[in-house]
């Protein structure tokens, strides 16, 4: 076990985690650290948007005032990641990256929280989890036949041009991946199993109607998948619910993440019938000393300011509790 005992341990450098372990540095709290599974922070951005994509600090259909001390704007994916990457040199935050969090326990004898890692353990007064839902995304529930899981995406990794794309989904996400690969020069057809969307923001609805208006996009509505074969020339052979039949060079699913709920548990983190963390109002959870930030403290669609807010909240917290 390290001996050494941080005032703070953030896991996950997202948005949210940057947040938090900023705010936790501006309140001179400096025994601080950040922890990352992956190699680099900012992993949904770098992950999920493709080069130049635009990068909003709110969803297109609210306004949220920034509360706290990082003053974010939108801009690229390029941009973006320039300036949190600048936020973490400037404050001399260096994240120990590729360790992923196994489990959170709380010593009763020391009264300190034991962050398990695979090849150590950190001992630390508050710990806050900041690991996001789309860590694992939802998947459909029929089988993908092995020989074409290279033509399924849960991303726009892969995604080129002149491509006949099927999307699938009806989120935010769903109608920004289908009018991004229409404009990326692909034919995409959006398919979603409901009869009508009823999650999307009022622009997304709005460029999608005028995409299918235009004949730019093909939008089919109470449409499921069945099952996927593999076709001839390496396609991806579609069979629907009402048996008909289309041929696909790449699917992209967007049917949402789900919350981490075994890591939760392993926290002792409870979580409502909805499987979502149950947080109080300033998003500590219900084990006392536990905050939850970002995506997974939200119950709805969240956002960059939602999550720079969690962070300057939580911190505020906190260092109310003399840190």
């Amino acid at each position: 076990m390290n001996e050494k005992i941080y005032d703070i341990i953030v896991i996950g450098a997202g948005s949210a985690g940057i947040a938090c372990i900023i705010e936790a540095k501006l309140k001179n709290i400096e025994n601080i650290l950040l922890i990352e599974k992956t190699s680099n922070h900012s992993e949904t951005i770098r992950k999920f948007y493709k080069d130049g994509k635009r990068v909003d600090k709110d969803w297109k259909n609210q306004v949220i005032k920034l509360e706290g001390n990082i003053d974010f704007m939108d801009g690229t994916k390029e941009s973006t990641l320039e300036y949190f990457e600048e936020l973490l040199n400037k404050n001399e935050i260096s994240p120990v990256y590729n360790t992923e969090v196994e489990k959170i326990i709380k010593n009763e004898n020391t009264n300190l929280f034991e962050v398990h890692t695979l090849n150590k353990i950190y001992q630390t007064k508050f710990a806050i989890i900041c690991i996001g839902k789309m860590g694992k995304p939802n998947k459909p529930d029929y089988k993908i036949p092995t020989n074409i899981k290279k033509y399924i995406n849960f991303n726009l990794d892969d995604c080129t041009t002149n491509e006949k794309i099927l999307v699938i989904g009806g989120g935010n996400s769903a109608a920004e991946y289908a009018y991004f690969l229409t404009n990326e020069k692909n034919n995409v057809t959006l398919a979603y199993r409901k009869p009508t969307f009823t999650r999307l923001n009022p622009i997304n609805e709005k460029l999608l109607m005028q995409y299918q208006n235009d004949k730019k996009l093909t939008i089919k509505m109470n449409k499921e998948i069945k099952e996927l074969e593999e076709a001839e020339n390496l396609k991806v052979k579609v069979i629907y619910t009402d048996e008909e039949i289309e041929i696909f060079d790449r699917l992209i699913y967007a049917i949402g993440g789900t919350t981490p709920i075994d890591f939760l548990k392993a926290c002792n983190v409870k979580i409502d019938e909805n499987l979502n963390p149950i947080c109080n109002g300033n998003f500590e959870s219900s084990t006392k000393g536990i905050y939850l930030a970002g995506d997974i403290a939200s119950k709805g669609e969240g956002s960059i300011s939602t999550a720079l807010n969690h962070g300057y909240h939580i911190i505020k917290d906190i260092s109310a509790k003399n840190v």
